[in-house]
């Protein structure tokens, strides 16, 4: 293996804020691998909205400088010792962590994952995080059966395209919900069996016409503030509302006591409780693999971004302006 390079280029903030708090360096430290760590060299950055929230100061830094980032793609080139479940120099991988936002990442052995042979170049930096976190929603969050009737908001994002993917081979009733024409075709093509323009319709009402009255039986809100009340409203009686993001700002308190109104079940779940465990995270990424490798998953990236206009793709995220998920490319 080639010796590294000492410096490297990344993304840090020194505090929280807007867009303007990112700060594209070319001089940052190659960090060394330590025990249980292995040592990456990125070729494609995932980016998340939970990014945003450490960005914003919605989730807090553990401290400044910080890198963010929370999973990319590319290959090992160091080895730290200790337990690295097999894994080598040379080989290529996927991995889940922190400080993604630079050319080399240091990152525990325990969430890195080989990328099977087949799979191109992208595909893992796009699938890892919201593939995982989709496949978790439907098995643990709501355990989805066929037929059920399931709500899915920003079903043209990065995850809701998954979810509504992965919905339709369960065979369950799938409403979307998205902001533009453009954006409803793309979550109606990727199997969502009704598709709800919000800037022009009732969202209630129509969930309640197609539900015959009912409500849904689960709603997947990764939404956020903007959105519970109107979940919580659709909810049928004994429902599940699976609240999973932010991406309008946190929900705020609320009366537990709404709750009874329809006997309905409240979940806040965060993927990393489903595989915290080496078992778990294997188990998972390979069902996640298995599906791209037979071309069961569509993961449709958007865009790839240099890391350099690492402002502008923020903007763009959280400006509603993209379908499908967003890459990092660390090395321009």
């Amino acid at each position: 293996m080639a010796s590294l390079p000492s410096t490297q280029k990344g993304v840090v903030i020194n505090k929280t804020g807007g867009t303007d708090v990112l700060e594209y360096k070319t001089d940052l430290p190659v960090p060394a691998p330590a025990a249980g760590q292995v040592l990456v060299k990125n070729d494609y950055l995932g980016i998340n909205y939970i990014d945003t929230y450490f960005r914003t100061g919605l989730y807090k830094p553990a401290q400044f400088p910080y890198v963010l980032g929370r999973e990319a793609e590319g290959t090992i080139v160091k080895a730290g010792g200790g337990e690295l479940y097999g894994l080598k120099e040379g080989d290529r991988v996927v991995w889940l962590g922190e400080a993604a936002y630079a050319e080399y990442t240091a990152v525990p052995a325990d969430k890195v994952y080989k990328i099977p042979d087949g799979i191109p170049p992208k595909v893992a930096a796009a699938a890892l995080l919201q593939g995982l976190t989709a496949l978790s929603l439907v098995r643990e969050a709501y355990h989805v059966e066929k037929g059920d009737w399931v709500l899915v908001h920003a079903a043209a994002g990065g995850t809701g395209l998954l979810l509504v993917q992965l919905l339709k081979a369960i065979g369950a009733n799938t409403i979307g919900t998205a902001s533009t024409p453009e954006k409803v075709e793309l979550a109606r093509r990727a199997g969502a069996t009704h598709v709800i323009n919000y800037s022009v319709e009732d969202v209630k009402a129509k969930v309640l016409e197609l539900t015959g009255g009912a409500g849904v039986a689960a709603v997947l809100d990764g939404v956020g503030k903007a959105t519970f009340d109107l979940s919580l409203e659709s909810v049928a009686r004994k429902g599940t509302l699976v609240s999973f993001g932010n991406a309008s700002g946190a929900v705020p308190p609320f009366a537990i006591a709404r709750l009874s109104a329809r006997n309905t079940r409240l979940l806040r779940p965060t993927l990393f409780n489903y595989i915290a465990t080496r078992a778990e995270f294997e188990a998972y990424a390979a069902d996640l693999f298995g599906f791209a490798a037979r071309g069961e998953l569509d993961f449709r990236i958007h865009d790839t971004y240099p890391l350099s206009e690492i402002a502008r793709a923020h903007a763009d995220l959280e400006g509603r302006r993209t379908a499908g998920k967003l890459l990092l490319d660390p090395t321009k």
